[in-house]
């Protein structure tokens, strides 16, 4: 049968007024220093969610989850695709052709990669036509020569809708006047931005334009762009999808291009979240500080207690959950706390830039101008789960020190 009467005293010591008005004063700094730690861990993780969450969808909206290219172009392509887009997971297929070229237009020359599109195809695997900054992308008509310039390249080539740019292929071509590189004049029809180093290095064109700069047969496609309802199964999907279409291809996947990128946000997550846990544990081990001076300040009740039959295990759970209520009313008030800014810190922080007449983030720096914050619970759970047993483990030795109390040693003076 499970004896409640420790918990019953440890919960009432708890709740108990101190005539020693230091020991409440500790007691309110570790419930303060916990909910303190508990509410930043939970703030920052959020934040480090957000920012993470923009650069999935502003950098991986652009790049393909998987690509499967040809040797060197794709045979038979059309059928290929309707192949592929019966694969498990995968939502939309798109031809590809792409380049890497240098940009003229006046004294300004930027290398950057040209992608051949077809604009209609592009949309369903791409987020470029919800971030059109001008023109249009179904302005890449077939045999025009238009293109699309990220915002950021456009302003250093410094050209606007209707400006004439040189595409300088890094391919010679011989004539009669003898070898010079492949030059091709495009006019610019449309600038993207997304916020990122891709409004400063990717170029559009229509995919017919592309064949021909790269001297391809008309219809040919150097890949298939693919994109999955997962991205995190592209990386195993595509081998799947690479074994099933015949002849020799190669495939890429996000993975490849931008995984570094994730892989550090992911490190920096995880090590920000170490260094902030330091700070819940110092306020958890503050409860070691409380309790021991609880645990001299209650000798004599300890002695009483001992001599009405509480056993030395009875005595240490009086402590135990002494120093549990103080760590869990902490955790509970820092959760709440970090919940409400995690979900309000992008007003408040929008706010305060108005207030103040101040930028904290400025989008040429930072590819974006707010503070974004994604609450994620099983972040929660874990810093609650981790705080808990800190505390947990900072109760064992005051406890141990109570149980080692001896009645007729403490109360013999009294």
């Amino acid at each position: 049968m499970i004896n409640f009467l420790p918990v019953t005293i440890g919960l009432r010591y708890a709740r108990a007024k101190r005539s020693n008005h230091f020991i409440s004063f500790i007691s309110f700094s570790s419930i303060a220093g916990l909910a303190l730690g508990v509410m930043v861990l939970i703030t920052v993780l959020s934040v480090m969610n957000g920012f993470d969450r923009e650069l999935r969808e502003r950098i991986l909206g652009m790049v393909p989850h998987a690509t499967l290219w040809g040797n060197p172009i794709l045979d038979d392509w059309q059928e290929t695709a309707k192949l592929v887009e019966k694969m498990p997971n995968v939502v939309a297929v798109a031809p590809h052709i792409q380049a890497q070229v240098m940009f003229q237009s006046g004294d300004s020359v930027h290398g950057a990669i040209l992608n051949g599109i077809n604009p209609d195809m592009e949309k369903k695997v791409s987020i470029i036509d919800d971030n059109m900054a001008s023109g249009s992308l179904d302005a890449l008509k077939d045999q025009r020569f238009g293109i699309v310039l990220g915002a950021q390249l456009a302003r250093q080539l410094r050209v606007s809708i209707g400006d004439k740019v040189t595409a300088i292929l890094p391919k010679a071509s011989v004539s009669i006047a003898g070898v010079a590189p492949v030059l091709k004049r495009f006019t610019l029809v449309g600038t993207f931005e997304v916020g990122a180093e891709l409004d400063s290095s990717l170029a559009y064109i229509n995919i017919t334009d592309a064949a021909k700069l790269k001297r391809y047969q008309a219809g040919s496609v150097e890949a298939l762009r693919i994109s999955f309802n997962d991205l995190f199964v592209a990386p195993t999907e595509i081998w799947d999808i690479a074994r099933a279409v015949p002849g020799q291809n190669r495939v890429s996947d996000w993975t490849r291009t931008h995984g570094n990128l994730f892989q550090a946000i992911k490190m920096e997550k995880t090590m920000i979240g170490l260094l902030l846990l330091l700070i819940v544990a110092v306020a958890a081990f503050n409860i070691v500080s409380t309790l021991v001076m609880v645990v001299t300040d209650k000798r004599n009740d300890i002695a009483i207690l001992r001599t009405m039959g509480l056993t030395s295990t009875q005595v240490m759970w009086v402590f135990i959950v002494q120093g549990m209520f103080i760590g869990m009313l902490g955790t509970l008030i820092g959760v709440i706390l970090g919940v409400s800014l995690a979900l309000n810190v992008s007003d408040i922080i929008a706010a305060v830039q108005t207030l103040l007449g101040v930028q904290f983030l400025s989008a040429d720096v930072y590819f974006i101008n707010y503070l974004p914050s994604q609450l994620e619970w099983s972040d929660v759970e874990l810093i609650v789960t981790s705080a808990f047993i800190m505390t947990v483990v900072a109760t064992i030795y005051p406890a141990w020190r109570a149980s080692k109390v001896e009645p007729a040693e403490a109360l013999r003076y009294e």
